[in-house]
C-alpha cells in the first residue's frame, strides 16, 4: 500500500515575488559566482573526546554513588623506627649543653684583669711618623717649576796633554 501523494499547490496559493528581486532572480548565473573555501567553525568532537568524557562522568557518578558499607575492615599497623645509641646520645650531650646554659651563675666567674698586647704608640714615635710622611709627600709633590736655572762651573778641570806626559816621563 503506499501514500497517495498531496496535489501541488495551486498558482493563487503561492507567494508572490516583487518584481524587481523576480528579475534579479531570472537573471542570476552561476558563472558569475566566486570560489571561495568553507570553514567550520563549530568542531565536533572526535571519538578519543567523547570517550574521555564519558571517562570522567563515569568516575564522577561512581564517587557520588559509592557506598562506605562496602568497605572491607583493616588493621592498621603503625612501624615506629626507634633511634638507635648513637642518634640517643647525641640528644644527651645536646640536651646536657643546653641545661647548661639555662642555668649558669655568673657569681662563680673570677675576676680577671686585661692586659693590653697591642698598646698605641707614644707622642714622640707619631710625630716621627708624621715627619717620614710629610717628607715623601713633599718628594712626591715636587714642583719643578719653581726651579733657578743655574749654570755648572767646573773647579777640577781636566789635565792637558803635555802634564799628562810629564807624568807619563816621571
Amino acid at each position: 500500500m503506499s501514500c497517495p501523494m498531496p496535489a501541488p499547490p495551486a498558482l493563487k496559493d503561492l507567494p508572490k515575488v516583487a518584481g524587481d528581486l523576480k528579475s534579479e532572480l531570472e537573471a542570476f548565473k552561476a558563472t558569475n559566482l566566486k570560489n571561495a573555501d568553507t570553514q567550520e567553525k563549530i568542531v565536533l568532537p572526535s571519538a578519543e573526546d567523547v570517550a574521555q568524557e564519558r571517562s570522567h562522568n563515569a568516575l564522577f557518578a561512581s564517587v557520588e554513588n559509592f557506598k562506605a558499607s562496602s568497605l572491607k575492615k583493616t588493621d592498621t599497623r603503625e612501624k615506629i623506627v626507634l633511634p638507635n645509641a648513637k642518634d640517643v646520645a647525641a640528644e644527651k650531650t645536646e640536651k646536657a649543653l643546653i641545661e647548661g646554659i639555662e642555668h649558669f651563675e655568673k657569681n662563680k666567674l673570677k675576676h680577671t684583669e686585661t692586659q693590653e698586647k697591642n698598646p698605641l704608640p707614644d707622642k714622640e714615635v707619631i710625630q716621627l711618623e708624621k715627619g717620614q710622611r710629610q717628607l715623601i709627600s713633599g718628594i712626591e709633590n715636587f714642583d719643578s717649576s719653581k726651579l733657578k736655572h743655574a749654570e755648572t762651573c767646573e773647579k777640577n778641570p781636566l789635565p792637558t796633554k803635555e802634564i799628562i806626559d810629564q807624568e807619563k816621563c816621571a
